[in-house]
C-alpha cells in the first residue's frame, strides 16, 4: 500500500444513528481513514463498492434485502471486511478462524482500536491494500461466511417463529457523546419533537431520528398504543385516565409527573378504564 495515499472505507448499516456513530469513532481511532460512502442495505453496499472500490468495508450483519453476509460474498477478496453485529453470543465463533473481523454493537473504543491496528497491518503488507492471502485464506473466509450465515439463520428462526411478528426490542439513541441501547420494554412514552422523537424510559430521556409513525408500526400493540398524533405510550405505565372536554382525555403515569393527552380519535381505547 502507498502510505502517502489515505486508506478508504465504506460503512453499511440500515440505521443512520449507527452509521454516524461508527464514522465518528473511526475519525478518532484512525484520522487518516477516509469514509467515501455510506450504504443503507446490502444491495446499495455492493453498488457503491463497485463504483468507488474502497479498501475496507464495515458491514452490518442484518440489513434489509441483501444481508451483510450475502453482500460480503460479492465483495470477498476485493476488500478488507469488518462485520458489525449485535449478536456476539453466536456470531463470534464464525470469526475464530481469523479470516474476518467483527465489532459488536455498541462499538467500544478499545475494541475498535484493535480492529484498526489489524487493518493497518493488513493494508501495509498486501499489494494495493487488497485482502489477497492465497487460496487457504480465501477458503477460510468462505467457510467463516458460511458458518456465520447458518448461525444467523438458525438464531433468527428460533427468535422469530413464523406465526409471530418480530417487534422492536431495542432503540438506539445518542445521549451526549454516547450511543445508548434502550430496551423497548423500559420505554414509558414517546413524543414527536419536530424532526426527532423524544423517548422517555425508566433511566432517562433521549432523542432519536426515527419518526413516531414508523416506530408505532414496529412496536407490540399489546404493550404500546398511539394516543395522540404525536404521542405513543406504554400501556403498563398508565396509572389512570381523566376525561376532558370535547371527547378528549388525559393519561396519568405511574410515578411520573407528565400528563399525556388523548385525542378524540384514540379515546375509544380507554372507554373501559
Amino acid at each position: 500500500m502507498n502510505l502517502n495515499v489515505a486508506p478508504t472505507a465504506l460503512i453499511a448499516d440500515d440505521e443512520p444513528l449507527l452509521r454516524d456513530s461508527l464514522e465518528r469513532a473511526l475519525a478518532q481511532a484512525w484520522p487518516e481513514l477516509r469514509v467515501v460512502a455510506r450504504a443503507r442495505n446490502g444491495r446499495e453496499t455492493v453498488e457503491l463498492f463497485e463504483q468507488l472500490q474502497p479498501q475496507i468495508v464495515f458491514l452490518d450483519v442484518h440489513m434489509p434485502g441483501l444481508s451483510g453476509v450475502e453482500a460480503a460474498r460479492q465483495l470477498a477478496r476485493r476488500a478488507q471486511l469488518v462485520f458489525v453485529t449485535a449478536y456476539e453470543q453466536y456470531a463470534v465463533q464464525a470469526f475464530e478462524q481469523g479470516a474476518l473481523d467483527y465489532l459488536v454493537k455498541p462499538v467500544e473504543s478499545a475494541r475498535l482500536r484493535d480492529t484498526v491496528q489489524r487493518l493497518q497491518e493488513r493494508l501495509a503488507s498486501q499489494p494495493g491494500g487488497t485482502r489477497g492471502g492465497g487460496a487457504a485464506l480465501e477458503a477460510a473466509m468462505e467457510a467463516a461466511l458460511a458458518q456465520l450465515d447458518e448461525r444467523l439463520r438458525r438464531a433468527t428462526a428460533a427468535a422469530t417463529p413464523p406465526s409471530q411478528p418480530a417487534y422492536l426490542q431495542w432503540l438506539r439513541a445518542s445521549v451526549g457523546s454516547t450511543l445508548k441501547l434502550i430496551p423497548v420494554d423500559q420505554v414509558i412514552f414517546m413524543r414527536s419533537d419536530e424532526k426527532y422523537t423524544l423517548v422517555v424510559w425508566q433511566e432517562g430521556e433521549a432523542l432519536i431520528r426515527t419518526p413516531i409513525r414508523e416506530l408505532i408500526e414496529q412496536l407490540d400493540p399489546q404493550t404500546f398504543a398511539q394516543v395522540h398524533r404525536s404521542v405513543v405510550v406504554n400501556l403498563h405505565a398508565i396509572s389512570h385516565v381523566t376525561r376532558g372536554p370535547n371527547e378528549t382525555a388525559d393519561l396519568h403515569l405511574r410515578g411520573r409527573p407528565e400528563i399525556l393527552p388523548v385525542s378524540r380519535s384514540y379515546l375509544h381505547l380507554f372507554r373501559q378504564m
